[in-house]
């Protein structure tokens, strides 16, 4: 195995594996400080904070060292390598790379919103001088506070690492940002009239190691270091990006993107980034309700399970064939077995449909061409398919015999008297429901309405249940190839809300608490497609089903419709 040697610690790499001096260095569990580098990238080497001394071990066992410091990220490793990156000259040179970083550098710590998670600030501590031997005033240059509709720049706070520019290029393909002037002069800017407003611009500001560019969004909204992040999968399509949400006091103040190579790699689209606010939305569902003969009335969980429980079991007894389910793609699919289980050991004539997840004009690939054109090979994609885990609640359908049906196909099964007991089960952040549409529910002699929003569907609910966001339940999403990753509760819901995956645990009459990783585990005895769930913990990259892929594209055609309105009031 080829081995590279990092301050004399012995490091093994794969046969095809090419490093550079950076990467060796962190399997070690190294760092070698940097800002322009960046994995996704081409490689500059312009910061010079990585500069490392490397040499070459013989096969006699002695070492010759390059006699001058190297910028690691430009420096490939092979078998042999000898990185030091913690030798005087090394030490020298950070210390003298930082002092030249800061000769310019405001001191907008007090109030720039990078602070607590600051290259500067931590590799200044680290490797840096504690003072300053600049006299002169500082080279103060005018702020741009409109770079984009979502990101502002202080240019004063720039150190030109220019990792903005290049994504602008190679990721986006867009090109709107630039450098302008040279020497002391140089800044980032905007060409004219061109302002960085593309569907993926909100990763420039996760980019920029200093605080110099700045999400308009989140800015002067919360100290980092008073919020509490968790790992999950954004819902806005299925690409399923990893992310992680940053909340304080249960109160959502930004997502950013975690890197997993299985899913999206380092990056995430602005639609997912900003289209969170309908988690604080006023029109949130906050308590369960019954319709009473006083009318709907607010009432207790311990209250509205045994009433539901009855009406349900009441239903089967009644009309076994009449009483049906209605899947969303926007559930769990923890939910979805929980759910499907419960109401077809009520009945196993109970009937199973999904209603097709929502899409939105095509697939936007990137990088883009000036023509508008997606690269032969996209690095990144913006699905169509606006649900996170219709694949996986399908593969949880096919299993217990349900059909993906329209919700008008499943509410003029109601209009028939075919179907006089339905759930429906819902959560997008979109209209999913006319007022035409709800008016079949009229017919209906049982109708269960467990939602996120206010919709036209309430009026009509026998039992309503307040569900959650994706951002405050366990459970797993499989995205648009087959990847099976777990999102994390990172909030309380509001008022007396329950997470769903709770609900369908507890109307099941189980015992204990709900938890995901265990649920996974039943599920994967008992679905063969999704056998690989048998892990239970899915790790921070999630796992592959196995032929779940083929099996989700295979059925992906007939499963999506174009969006056609709705409305939430």
């Amino acid at each position: 195995m080829p081995t590279v040697y990092v301050n004399d610690q012995p490091v093994e790499l794969k046969p095809d594996e090419r490093l550079n001096c950076i990467q060796a260095a962190q399997k070690a569990g190294v760092e070698i400080p940097h800002y322009c580098w960046h994995p996704s990238l081409s490689v500059v080497a312009s910061c010079r904070m990585c500069l490392v001394e490397v040499g070459d071990k013989k096969p006699d066992g002695t070492v010759a060292m390059v006699p001058k410091v190297v910028p690691g990220c430009q420096t490939p490793v092979k078998d042999g390598t000898v990185i030091v990156t913690n030798s005087p000259k090394v030490q020298a040179a950070q210390r003298g790379t930082l002092e030249y970083l800061l000769l310019n550098h405001p001191l907008d710590c007090p109030v720039c919103d990078q602070a607590g998670e600051c290259g500067l600030q931590d590799f200044s501590f680290k490797y840096g001088r504690a003072y300053s031997r600049l006299a002169e005033p500082k080279n103060q240059k005018k702020d741009k506070p409109y770079i984009g509709d979502q990101i502002t720049l202080f240019t004063d706070r720039c150190i030109m690492c220019t990792r903005c520019v290049r994504f602008t290029r190679e990721i986006s393909g867009t090109a709107e940002l630039q450098v302008v002037s040279r020497g002391s002069g140089e800044e980032i800017d905007i060409f004219p009239g061109k302002p960085c407003n593309n569907k993926l611009a909100g990763n420039v500001v996760d980019l920029c190691p200093v605080g110099a560019l700045c999400s308009k969004d989140f800015l002067y909204e919360q100290r980092v270091w008073w919020l509490k992040g968790k790992n999950s999968v954004c819902a806005g399509c299925s690409t399923g990006c990893s992310i992680r949400v940053d909340q304080n006091k249960d109160v959502v103040y930004r997502l950013k993107p975690r890197s997993n190579p299985l899913a999206q790699g380092e990056f995430m689209c602005d639609e997912g980034r900003f289209g969170w606010k309908y988690i604080h939305s006023e029109h949130r569902l906050k308590f369960p309700m019954q319709k009473l003969p006083a009318g709907i009335t607010p009432v207790s969980w311990p209250q509205i399970l045994p009433a539901l429980r009855q009406a349900l079991t009441e239903a089967a007894k009644r009309a076994p064939e009449k009483l049906a389910v209605v899947l969303t793609p926007f559930m769990t699919v923890e939910e979805a077995y929980l759910l499907c289980k419960f109401v077809k050991s009520l009945s196993p004539a109970a009937r199973l449909f999904m209603t097709p997840a929502p899409v939105v004009g095509e697939d936007d690939s990137y990088p883009k061409d000036l023509r508008g054109q997606a690269a032969p090979q996209p690095k990144f994609t913006i699905r169509a398919e606006k649900a996170p885990n219709r694949a996986g609640v399908e593969l949880v359908l096919q299993h217990f015999g349900g059909a993906v049906e329209s919700l008008d196909a499943v509410l003029a099964q109601v209009s028939q008297g075919t179907l006089e007991a339905v759930y429906l089960t819902a959560g997008s952040p979109e209209g999913w429901i006319t007022e035409e549409q709800a008016k079949s529910l009229a017919k209906a002699k049982l109708v269960i309405v467990q939602d996120l929003l206010d919709s036209p569907a309430l009026p009509w609910a026998t039992f309503m249940l307040p569900g959650t966001s994706w951002a405050e339940r366990d459970g797993t999403f499989v995205n648009h190839a087959g990847l099976a990753q777990a999102i994390h509760r990172g909030l309380r819901s509001p008022g007396d809300a329950w997470p769903d995956g709770r609900i369908c645990f507890e109307l099941a009459g189980r015992t204990g608490i709900f938890h995901a990783p265990t649920i996974r585990q039943e599920i994967a005895g008992e679905i063969p497609a999704l056998a690989a769930l048998i892990v239970g913990d899915l790790g921070d990259e999630g796992i592959f089903l196995k032929s779940a892929g083929e099996t989700a594209s295979a059925a992906g055609t007939e499963s999506q419709v174009p969006v056609t309105g709705g409305s939430r009031s």
